[in-house]
């Protein structure tokens, strides 16, 4: 797939999360699925970027900090090692990571609100409403009504706000006239339908006598700006924009923003309206997945029922926990996690079915061929049927990649590794060896063939499970050879040895 794509580029973000709590199963999945995509366009030669980075400002901050006895940037800086600490162990191979106490993000945003200002697309005005102190935001009294939103006071002071109200009917045709900007289609349709309603300007500022945690506005000294209008910026200055032009230009617009659903509206509208404004593109696909479920409640703090990434990871290995994540969402659906669910998969795909064939192949190959990789003679029909299975695989899992349907593209995969347990059940390599070992004979012939088709396999299951496959690569002997997905490959008479057993069973 790769010669074409050479020059091509693909720039992804994650949110940059709330540094108020350590990370979790929902902070965990939207990071390993961006580390999944990214590396998988780096497989077929795309030039990547992967941004993400924690959002360090605002009352929950301050708060907590003052709770702690420690200044903000303490706090921060503790919670910014815990996240760093945990990609690093979940194998996460971002390419920068933000924070919004960094002097050239801060520098950035002043930029953009004295740019905004000076246009006229700011204005001083006094607000009264209801304002929720655990979403740091003014709630509508339906909202309020509702009853989700904690601590909610009524409050009446002066504020800078943003023309959002402006951009309305620009963003309502953008997005009906680019079906991939937001992605589902369901939270496309969520996000057209709150734009029928009259939209409000976005209130930019808090006053300091209430927050202090918070970059300046530039033309008044009072405010600080709201976390919201602060955080989102980060897509943009974290790629040198109004800094380094040849770096922004290569990289914007991003081809995809994750993030989680409760995210999209900030996403969907604060962000693109103050693109407008700025005259900058818009991003290519917002990307919004659905909730990791426990029992089909929605994780979450107040019920205790969040799930600690690293304690699954400590317990079943890295690579397992993301591989389940990635197979167990339909992108954009919520999805279920309970260890039933988890040991099922695991034992079902990654023991039995990658965890056996690998065992098979590489132990018939040390038993037969004094640990070397066979030489293949003549294809039959059933050699050459796999071979033209392999190359239909390889180009559906990219069309799966290439349209997120990720939980789909891992299925592909599996089939063809299912594949070559069939074939090796038909052809039997263990009993064809009696009558002859020989290099071209049909035993080397059978056991090339499926070691090749392993290697492929293999290949395109590193953006998934790095750890493993890669093992699994390097016990082929196939350090140097690259990422060519192209069958025959394997160079005869190379070193083939049993990494040992990658994916014991777990006792349900």
């Amino acid at each position: 797939i790769g010669a074409e794509r050479k020059m091509k580029k693909i720039y992804i973000t994650t949110p940059i999360y709330y540094v108020n709590d350590k990370p979790h199963i929902g902070h965990a999945y939207t990071t390993i699925l961006a580390d999944v995509i990214n590396r998988y366009y780096k497989l077929i030669g795309y030039k990547t970027f992967f941004l993400t980075g924690t959002d360090e400002h605002g009352l929950k901050v301050q708060q907590a900090a003052l709770k702690n006895n420690q200044t903000p940037h303490m706090h921060v800086d503790t919670y910014v090692k815990k996240f760093k600490n945990i990609w690093k162990k979940l194998n996460i191979e971002y390419d920068y990571f933000i924070r919004t106490t960094d002097k050239k993000h801060i520098q950035q945003v002043q930029h953009v609100l004295q740019f905004l200002y000076d246009q006229g697309e700011i204005y001083l005005d006094e607000y009264e409403g209801l304002y929720s102190i655990s979403e740091e935001r003014f709630v509508t009294e339906k909202e309020a009504e509702e009853g989700n939103f904690r601590e909610i006071k009524k409050i009446k002071e002066k504020n800078y706000f943003f023309k959002m109200s402006k951009y309305q009917k620009k963003l309502v045709n953008y997005i009906q006239n680019n079906s991939e900007f937001i992605k589902p289609e369901s939270r496309r349709n969520e996000i057209l339908g709150f734009l029928k309603k009259p939209l409000n300007d976005l209130c930019i500022s808090r006053p300091k006598s209430r927050l202090e945690w918070g970059i300046e506005i530039p033309f008044d000294s009072n405010y600080v700006t709201y976390v919201w209008f602060d955080a989102l910026l980060n897509y943009i200055t974290a790629i040198g924009w109004n800094q380094d032009n040849k770096k922004f230009n290569s990289c914007w617009p991003a081809d995809y923003h994750l993030m989680g659903k409760d995210i999209i509206t900030t996403h969907a509208v604060y962000w693109p309206t103050m693109l407008l404004a700025c005259n900058i593109k818009l991003p290519k696909t917002l990307l919004a997945h659905g909730w990791w479920l426990t029992d089909e409640n929605k994780m979450s703090k107040s019920i205790g029922n969040i799930i600690k990434p690293l304690d699954l990871a400590d317990e079943f290995g890295v690579d397992s926990l993301r591989y389940y994540l990635m197979r167990n969402m339909v992108l954009g659906q919520d999805a279920s996690f309970s260890k039933k669910l988890f040991i099922k998969r695991y034992n079902a795909d990654l023991a039995n079915d990658y965890g056996n064939v690998i065992n098979r192949i590489t132990i018939l190959i040390n038993k037969n061929f004094n640990g070397l990789c066979p030489e293949p003679g003549q294809y039959q029909n059933k050699e050459l049927s796999v071979i033209k299975l392999v190359k239909s695989i390889v180009e559906e899992v990219d069309k799966n990649m290439q349209n997120l349907k990720i939980h789909d593209a891992l299925e592909t995969i599996f089939t063809l590794i299912r594949e070559i347990n069939k074939y090796l059940e038909i052809r039997q390599p263990w009993q064809l060896v009696k009558d002859n070992k020989n290099p071209k004979s049909p035993a080397a012939t059978c056991l090339y063939v499926s070691a090749e088709v392993l290697r492929i396999s293999s290949l395109l299951l590193t953006p998934f499970i790095p750890e493993k496959a890669e093992i699994t690569l390097n016990s082929l002997s196939q350090n140097n050879m690259g990422n060519d997905l192209t069958f025959g490959l394997l160079i005869p008479n190379t070193p083939v040895k049993h990494p040992g057993s990658l994916f014991p069973r777990i006792d349900e």
